[in-house]
């Protein structure tokens, strides 16, 4: 679980700012399940500069709560999740400041999107997060206020789980406030799953998934994994500490995620299986099929170009897939082509997909 979020400060001399503005979304890992939005009054004058980039200045925050007044809703969101933000090292400073002066240890895992950019998306001018996410087709609004930043950090948070193909960028960007990672019980590893379509990873202690699985119900899957007695099921059971997962939308996009990252990770407890590949041409050599995504109106996209498989991802907004060049950067390559290109030919060959789109 995480708490994306981003903070507006009255600026001044290091430690001694002041929050004026939080907005936390709890997220996990697929879509967003709490959230907390707040201006606060800071009780010390915000900074000029700051009053122009944020148009936040000390009258709107006259009957606004104090930081004691929200605090408890603070370590309750939070409470068990990795907090995330474009510049964490910031951020949870902050917090740990303005718990500090309550007599509080506000200790959480972080995570920065800005490291985990730089490694996924590379070759960018910019990663600051307004030119980041401009670049990358994701809308923003209210830049430079808590809200607006932290939707769009939502935003491209969900993009770069989606880029990290291995699951092993995210679990070593992690920094955890007492270097260890937490063993998760079965019944707190279930209550965080879904109840829709995907894929999902088992986790050993350090982080390295031991086994991927799949299904129409992640939740149900998972179920059936911890309650099975083979010895296989068993050894998985007893290295589990967490799960993570990916909601898919589809058949086709489940049946591509498992078999093309069933081939790249090799997790240690899958059993191998052989696939013939099909080496013959698709029907057109450059087109998009459009597919039902994860969420209402959202597609599922599959570029193909030059005969070859592209990528694949999700869009929400028709620029995105009308403009080939941003397309290409939301989209996520896939590692192995001939894989990729043998199961969207057999898949078409016996399924209808909602739209495909001549280039």
């Amino acid at each position: 679980m995480y708490a994306i979020l981003d903070i507006e400060t009255t600026g001044g001399k290091f430690n001694e700012e002041g929050i004026t503005e939080i907005a936390i979304y709890k997220f996990d890992g697929q879509d967003v399940v709490d959230q907390f939005i707040s201006l606060v009054n800071p009780e010390k004058e915000i900074q000029e500069f700051v009053v122009k980039l944020t148009g936040i200045n000390n009258k709107m925050l006259i009957n606004a709560p104090k930081f004691y007044e929200v605090a408890k809703r603070i370590v309750e969101i939070t409470k068990d999740c990795i907090l995330v933000a474009h510049n964490t090292s910031f951020d949870y400073r902050i917090l740990r400041t303005e718990f500090s002066r309550l007599g509080f240890d506000f200790d959480r895992n972080t995570l920065c999107t800005v490291e985990l950019s730089k490694q996924l998306i590379l070759d960018e001018p910019s990663y600051s997060l307004g030119k980041l996410v401009k670049s990358l087709g994701i809308p923003m609004t209210e830049r430079h206020r808590a809200n607006g930043d932290a939707l769009a950090t939502v935003q491209l948070f969900k993009l770069l789980l989606q880029k990290d193909i291995q699951k092993n960028i995210l679990q070593k960007t992690i920094k955890y406030f007492d270097n260890r990672t937490e063993i998760q019980k079965f019944k707190t590893i279930l209550e965080g799953l879904p109840t829709c379509q995907g894929v999902f990873y088992v986790h050993d202690a350090n982080g390295n998934i031991i086994y991927l699985g799949k299904g129409i119900n992640i939740k149900a899957e998972v179920n059936k994994l911890f309650t099975k007695e083979t010895t296989r099921a068993v050894k998985i059971q007893e290295r589990t500490a967490s799960i993570s997962f990916n909601k898919t939308g589809n058949n086709l996009f489940t049946k591509l995620k498992y078999q093309s990252e069933l081939e790249s990770l090799a997790p240690k407890f899958n059993f191998k299986k052989s696939l013939k590949f099909i080496q013959e041409d698709f029907n057109n050599s450059d087109f998009l099929i459009v597919e039902k995504g994860r969420e209402l109106g959202e597609n599922a996209i599959i570029l193909v170009e030059n005969n070859k498989v592209f990528g694949y991802g999700y869009t929400n907004l028709a620029y995105q897939e009308n403009k080939l060049d941003i397309l290409k950067k939301v989209l996520t390559p896939f590692e192995n082509i001939k894989i990729s290109k043998t199961i969207i030919k057999n898949y078409l060959k016996k399924n209808n997909v909602q739209r495909i789109i001549r280039l």
